[in-house]
């Protein structure tokens, strides 16, 4: 099951406009490979969220701050 999150702020990537994203569940699998490739917190929360929106972590890199804090407000509900 997915989530859907409606961005406030809208990306544009290559051309795209990036409207809402789908986040799934996080699985132990998930936060292994993230922590795998390295780097800081901050890049391998990127790659995470990436992973279970299934777009590039450039897309996640370019989210207003308001719309990222959206993702790990959700991200963290799966958590609880």
């Amino acid at each position: 099951m997915k989530t859907k999150i409606t961005l406030d702020y809208p990306v544009e990537m290559m051309g795209e406009t990036v409207t809402e994203l789908s986040i799934r569940r996080v699985k132990v699998r998930d936060q292994v490979i993230a922590a795998k490739a390295g780097g800081t917190n901050q890049d391998k929360e990127v790659r995470l969220f990436a992973n279970l929106c299934e777009v590039s972590p450039q897309v996640i890199e370019e989210l207003d701050m308001v719309d990222y804090r959206k993702v790990q407000e959700i991200y963290d509900g799966f958590l609880s």
